[in-house]
């Protein structure tokens, strides 16, 4: 075989399924795995009539590739990215490009796209989305870093790359880390929505006594419509299947959901950007509290259970309420998605384009929805609204969903059914509509207790008052 277009280091679930993917649209790989046997089974596999050599070693997998190299690594983040970029670089040369496409954080992308680019090795952070599927048929790609590299690798990976209506799913977002920020933050979307409709499952199944099949009936149904994305259909199926004895699969599953960091780094990030992400926190600490398992039952035993469920008569006005406050919080969770990425373009210097990153996730990515379309449409506005629940469409689509979206989380408090995600996506959409809030009396509160000071709304904006609670009451006008 002639030299490769690009290696592949990690051959797993995603490094194979990538792989595979780019043979198919023609191009030559390289391909090396730390464990060697894992490399000789690919290609035993998959390595009839197509352009891929195996490397035993980085040496020869380098050896292997034309200029500028072009080198994807889709290893497990954290130490291992590191391991294998310090066993590559002194191989490497100027021009070289590294594309890391695993879930790494942000700022260890921004890290290595500054020292690699020091040594003029052109680095890319790429956050890929679609698991296993997305990966062998087509990913959402989201690509940053060394904007140099974009020209070369453009072509290879919007090839490979989900597409709607001809358009690639796979569009530069910008420099450093932007990238696996833009993934950080579709993953912390991904656990909101998860969590979302986790919660009204729950609440089908245990305030209204809904059989499973007639809770993936009700998903199919939803799917058709406004609701229409990945995550509805995936749970339509899981609802309908069976296990071995007949019963619902889904019951014999434990309650205690995993996580591997970055609906937590969304969080995290959240509050260092002083950004309210209510929906996705709540997601993470409900994944939390899900792992207190062993508490849970004790607890059970000891709190008693919840109210008894809703009379059959009003079960079908139930149905739709919850349809309704799904919505809604899903529009939430959006909205509050990029308000963050608002904030974190600002604090790192990026130009994130707001619309293209909606249509990146429009296909091949595990939150692909109907309505990103309509969040394109709304960054293309001039000027474009300072929210997504400002623009005229999804403020019409909230308040319409707003009535059912109460008498959702009004179930679940009076059915004693935890939903966390619904509630605090109402919660904040109505602190986000008040006018005049509660924070007056925070602030004096600080005021009495640190003289941390306050403004007036009937004073110049910029003078500072504090008052003298224990004293003559009187004001003070601070310098």
């Amino acid at each position: 075989m002639s030299t490769a277009d690009i290696g592949v280091v990690g051959l797993g679930v995603m490094g194979a399924n990538l792989a595979l993917n780019l043979s198919d649209k023609g191009y030559r790989l390289s391909v090396y795995n730390r464990t060697a046997a894992v490399t000789t089974e690919f290609v035993a596999t998959h390595g009839q009539d197509r352009s891929i050599a195996t490397a035993d070693t980085a040496q020869q997998l380098v050896s292997q590739l034309g200029h500028p190299r072009v080198i994807l690594l889709m290893v497990t983040a954290g130490p291992a990215v590191e391991a294998v970029i310090e066993q590559l670089v002194p191989l490497l040369a100027p021009g070289d490009i590294l594309i890391d496409g695993g879930n790494s954080h942000f700022r260890d992308s921004n890290r290595r796209w500054r020292e690699l680019g020091a040594r003029g090795i052109l680095f890319v952070g790429m956050g890929i989305s679609g698991g296993e599927e997305g990966a062998r048929h087509g990913p959402s790609l989201m690509p940053g870093g060394a904007a140099a590299a974009w020209p070369t690798i453009r072509d290879m990976f919007q090839a490979i790359a989900a597409r709607v209506d001809g358009v690639p799913c796979c569009q530069w977002l910008g420099d450093g880390g932007a990238g696996h920020y833009v993934k950080m933050v579709h993953n912390g979307i991904e656990y909101g929505d998860m969590q979302l409709i986790a919660e009204v499952c729950h609440l089908l199944q245990h305030s209204l006594g809904m059989p499973h099949d007639a809770m993936a009936d009700t998903f199919a149904a939803w799917n058709a419509g406004r609701l229409e994305s990945y995550l509805i259909e995936i749970t339509s199926h899981i609802l309908r299947q069976r296990d071995r004895d007949g019963s619902p699969l889904v019951d014999k599953i434990l309650d205690r959901a995993g996580q591997k960091g970055t609906g937590v780094w969304t969080a995290q990030d959240a509050l260092a950007q002083a950004v309210p992400l209510t929906l996705i926190g709540e997601a993470v600490q409900a994944r939390m509290l899900s792992a207190r398992k062993a508490e849970r039952v004790a607890a059970a035993a000891l709190l008693g259970s919840p109210p008894a469920v809703v009379p059959a008569a009003e079960r079908a006005a139930a149905v739709d309420a919850l349809r309704d406050a799904l919505y809604a919080a899903k529009l939430v969770s959006y909205a509050q998605g990029f308000m963050l990425l608002q904030a974190a373009a600002e604090s790192e210097g990026w130009a994130l384009p707001y619309g293209e990153i909606a249509m990146l996730w429009r296909a091949g990515c595990i939150i692909r929805s109907r309505f990103l379309g309509d969040i394109k449409t709304s960054f293309a506005r001039s000027p474009v609204p300072p929210s997504l629940l400002q623009d005229p469409y999804f403020a019409g689509e909230i308040k319409a969903a707003e009535a059912g979206w109460r008498k959702a989380v009004m179930l679940a408090v009076g059915s004693g059914v935890a939903a966390p995600a619904l509630a605090s996506a109402l919660a904040f959409y109505d602190g986000y509509r008040c006018a005049n809030g509660s924070a007056n009396i925070l602030q004096a509160q600080r005021d009495f207790f640190g003289a941390h000071s306050y403004q007036r709304i009937d004073r110049d904006p910029a003078q500072r008052f504090h008052t003298r609670w224990l004293g003559d009451g009187g004001e003070e006008l601070l310098p």
